[in-house]
């Protein structure tokens, strides 16, 4: 039995290395089945819908780790779309991350958009998504102070489930094969 944590009256469970019980998605399932094919241990939360930052701040201290804060972008076409990786604290400003990339200026994607490629709703966009084939062709960035790290903590593509495994895991292992930007 998991003991729960109760922050400023948002919910926090103890760390679990075992992945849910039920799957509330199909992506969900496949991060949790690939997580075991590659042998990557991980911890996660189970907590109350995660959907402001202030929220993963709780997060982030139940996990011992930082969460990271992952944004779906496109171009004005909607035919380019970003999974964006940075750090909690860092403000999202467009023209660095277009000039970063040598790209015309890029806005939120719909939410349609990020439920046909990615597979999750609003305030559940992660990296992890990447595994799915509908995201094969969403380019994927991130930056470079993430990929420094020895975590990497995100959410599992839900909004009440948050995971942390080894940065190198990820990079070397989960998303072997994907191309990855890093600015």
């Amino acid at each position: 039995m998991s003991l729960l944590i109760v922050m400023a009256m948002f919910k926090v469970s103890e760390i679990i290395t075992t992945p849910p019980a039920e799957y509330a998605t199909d992506l969900q399932r496949k991060v949790y089945e690939t997580f075991s094919e590659l042998g990557i241990p991980f911890g996660r939360v189970d907590t109350d819908p995660g959907l402001t930052m202030e929220d993963c701040q709780y997060i982030s201290a139940g996990l011992g780790v930082r969460v990271v804060k992952t944004l779906f972008l496109c171009n004005r076409q909607q035919t380019e779309f970003y999974l964006y990786v940075t750090t909690d604290d860092k403000p999202f400003v467009t023209r660095e991350f277009c000039g970063a990339l040598g790209i015309p200026r890029v806005s939120f994607a719909p939410a349609d958009k990020l439920w046909e490629l990615t597979g999750v709703e609003v305030g559940a966009t992660t990296i992890l998504s990447a595994i799915l084939p509908s995201a094969s062709g969403v380019h994927l960035v991130m930056d470079r102070s993430v990929a420094e790290g020895e975590w990497f903590a995100c959410t599992d593509g839900t909004p009440t489930c948050f995971v942390k495994i080894r940065t190198k895991d990820l990079l070397n292992r989960y998303l072997s094969g994907r191309s990855l930007t890093l600015i």
